[in-house]
């Protein structure tokens, strides 16, 4: 099932095997560790989860977070597990956050369940003439774990209930519309996801 919310009566066009963004737009997937965020990326990218930098494909530039994991490899090996996910989601954010300035659209998994994430980025979309958009992957509890055990990165117990706790309160805020930094919202459960085929740009006017 999907579902569409705006804040701002901004909503992107959907059907059942794409969705349609206004030029510009920098978009950021959320959803908890193991939803599915990078799977659904590489479905609509084709990526294979060793790249290193963002990558451009068809005037977007899609960054996911394994860019920065990957490109950081040998540090983090060195790392502890709080010091690995920290450099990984400051590397990340500082490449989304670099990318903006330019004109192509951008699509970004997004660790957006941190309500100051998603107002940084709405403040930095509007400095740089875009508008901010957020699919949401709601899956299962059970889901998003089996995806950390498919991975091979298992989140831990307490750090995982800090996520779901943020999830829970982020979802139920953008289903009343209460979401004021987006433009626009898109919740997908997996089976929509599954389906999804395309994320569209309308050209610039």
């Amino acid at each position: 099932m999907l579902h569409a919310f705006s804040s701002a009566g901004l909503m992107p066009r959907t059907t059942a095997l794409e969705i349609v963004f206004p030029a510009r737009a920098l978009v950021l997937l959320t959803g908890l560790p193991g939803a599915g965020k990078s799977t659904l990326l590489d479905q609509l990218y084709g990526l294979r989860g060793d790249e290193t930098r963002p990558v451009l494909r068809d005037g977007t530039l899609v960054i996911d977070s394994r860019q920065a994991r990957t490109r950081w490899a040998r540090l983090l090996a060195r790392l502890p597990r709080r010091g690995r996910s920290l450099v990984v989601h400051l590397a990340h954010t500082w490449r989304i956050i670099r990318s903006l300035p330019n004109g192509r659209p951008v699509v970004a998994h997004s660790r957006a369940a941190w309500p100051h994430l998603l107002y940084g980025f709405a403040l930095l979309a509007r400095l740089t003439g875009r508008q901010l958009h957020v699919i949401m992957l709601d899956v299962p509890d059970e889901t998003a774990m089996a995806g950390q055990i498919a991975r091979g990165r298992v989140v831990p117990a307490v750090t995982f209930a800090r996520h779901r706790r943020r999830w829970r309160v982020l979802l139920a805020r953008a289903r009343s519309g209460a979401l004021p930094p987006a433009h626009g919202v898109r919740v997908l459960d997996r089976p929509s996801a599954d389906r999804l085929r395309r994320i569209v740009f309308e050209r610039s006017r």
